[in-house]
């Protein structure tokens, strides 16, 4: 005769904490754009969280170490005509993000190194070129300078599975292909085209 053995789970007793609220980003103006985004991006050095703003599209880049509640007249980086749907740091330069806007464009920032002073309004670089909003924008892993900004006018499956392919295409696509002007990734219908632009 066996006697079923019922094990006690280690983490039964165990119980998170709560951060502090001096660990926190407080009374940020989150977007209301209705985009499937993160509306943030995150590197070493800042957070940067796509905002409400009137009269076109922005977004806030605080220092990590910057937390707490923060001031309705904190700067923001601000040049796009209209609202701002994705943004993205560059895994090769910490002050370098771009962001992809309904205003069919692609800015490219540099974040001064203590972080936003004052509002940001000259790119960089601006990339026009899109007939319809941008709404997807991916560094490659490994090549420096190298953004890749997708329209897409209607999804034929969920956005986060796009992107997750769009990341699996970069590792697979060849030197060559990223070096045009437009890519059709593996496992994207005829509809989903992105564009990749070298910035030097």
């Amino acid at each position: 005769m066996s006697r079923k053995v019922v094990r006690a789970s280690k983490f039964r007793h165990v119980f998170g904490q709560g951060v502090k609220a001096d660990q926190c980003y407080d009374d940020i103006r989150i977007s209301q754009m209705t985009w499937d985004s993160n509306f943030c991006s995150v590197n070493p050095k800042f957070v940067a969280m796509i905002v409400d703003a009137s009269g076109g599209g922005a977004f806030l880049v605080l220092p990590l170490n910057k937390t707490g509640r923060i001031d309705m007249s904190q700067p923001t980086v601000c040049g796009h005509t209209g609202p701002v749907l994705d943004i993205e740091f560059c895994p090769h330069n910490d002050n370098i993000i771009a962001s992809g806007s309904e205003d069919c464009s692609v800015m490219i920032w540099e974040i001064p190194e203590g972080g936003l002073v004052t509002p940001l309004n000259d790119p960089v670089v601006k990339l026009e070129g899109h007939s319809k909003r941008v709404g997807i924008l991916s560094w490659h892993p490994t090549a420096h300078n190298v953004l890749m900004s997708m329209r897409l006018p209607m999804f034929t499956t969920c956005p986060c599975t796009v992107v997750r392919r769009v990341r699996r295409a970069w590792a697979t696509c060849p030197r060559g292909a990223w070096r045009s002007t437009s890519v059709k990734s593996p496992g994207f219908t005829s509809s989903m085209r992105g564009s990749v632009s070298p910035l030097s």
